[in-house]
């Protein structure tokens, strides 16, 4: 949100309705006025001199809004301030006693000449109260604007601290799983390194671009690069099933918000054991939300609930912190799982585009 901008406010806005509101009152006064001379079929020209006699007053009851920002900044006591309006409403009462003299002259009942101070005073009080509901407003506004300026900030900050965790413990698993295969397969070892320089890449760009949302399809991308490379360290034992929606291909997501879920099937489903085990990504768009969900199913060992929930691993909790940052608390991840039951986690997020 915009920050209102002090030099440009008030607005042109308030200034037309300021003027169309004593345009609307002057006109209801020479109506008023009027009325009885124009059933006569005449034109009462001292009752129009004396509504024409308003318009200083508007003018000069225009200066109150200077006045009221001069009191804002200056936040007197509310003692101090009544005192302020009280000596500005008998100034302006004064100036329109010498305005009612001048045109109404002398010897006239005491009324003729209090009842128009009354009025300035009424009508002072009621333009000092609307400027001050403007005021208000607008401050409250800047306030609001400020907050969720604060906010976003805040919000990148922390995805910004969150990759940040992300993205070094991708690349040190990475390597260390490379550096274990040199010691056995020099030549599988060079084709991995060739792998990892296009995950890089892929990695470096979202920095560099400072956009780190891509597509879904681009992300599948990289993971199956992922799922190659460790396909050359776990051979025959990894076995990967695809169930793809290209409806959902397009759709946006944050940078490596799926190749964690996969390391997560992979250190706890395949690295500890050396029987086959076989791991599913499947993709679909809701047809009623039109929400996009990735689901990555593994047959490994499970486990229990809770232990999941407390666990200090990055990877997942990682990952749903920057969905629900980025999306609202709604989305995130559904994990089910229960010791040898294997392992599910569901990946939702809105339909957006990258």
């Amino acid at each position: 949100m915009e920050i209102p901008d002090d030099d440009n406010f008030p607005t042109g806005r308030m200034w037309r309705m300021y003027a169309a509101a004593w345009g609307a009152f002057l006109l209801l006064i020479m109506f008023a006025t009027q009325i009885d001379d124009l059933h006569k079929g005449k034109f009462n020209m001292e009752a129009f001199v004396g509504t024409l006699t308003n318009v200083p007053l508007a003018l000069a009851l225009a200066l109150l809004w200077p006045l009221s920002g001069w009191i804002e900044r200056r936040r007197p006591s509310p003692g101090a301030a009544t005192m302020i309006h009280i000596g500005i409403v008998l100034l302006y009462s004064a100036i329109g006693l010498v305005i009612s003299l001048i045109h109404l002259g002398t010897g006239r009942p005491t009324l003729w000449y209090v009842g128009p101070m009354i009025n300035i005073a009424i009508v002072y009080a009621l333009t000092a109260t609307i400027f001050y509901m403007v005021r208000v407003n607008h401050g409250r506004r800047r306030q609001t604007a400020a907050i969720e300026r604060a906010h976003a900030l805040l919000v990148a900050s922390e995805l910004n601290a969150l990759r940040s965790k992300l993205n070094p413990h991708f690349l040190f698993n990475t390597l260390h799983s490379i550096i274990a295969l040199t010691r056995r397969d020099p030549a599988a070892a060079e084709t991995a390194l060739f792998q990892f320089s296009d995950m890089l890449r892929y990695v470096l760009d979202t920095e560099k671009s400072g956009n780190d949302h891509v597509t879904l399809d681009e992300e599948i991308a990289f993971v199956r690069d992922y799922l190659e490379l460790e396909a050359l360290r776990l051979g025959s034992r990894l076995q990967v099933d695809w169930h793809l929606d290209d409806q959902a291909g397009q759709r946006g997501l944050p940078a490596l918000s799926l190749q964690p879920l996969v390391e997560n099937s992979i250190k706890h489903a395949f690295n500890p054991h050396s029987r086959p085990g076989r791991l599913a990504i499947r993709t679909g768009v809701d047809p009623v939300s039109q929400a996009v969900r990735v689901t990555v199913v593994d047959d490994g060992p499970g486990a229990d609930p809770g232990a999941v929930r407390t666990s200090r691993g990055l990877g997942l909790r990682t990952v749903e912190r920057r969905l629900q940052l980025e999306y609202g608390e709604q989305y995130g991840l559904d994990i089910a799982t229960a010791p040898g039951e294997g392992f599910i986690v569901t990946m939702t997020i809105p339909a957006v585009a990258a």
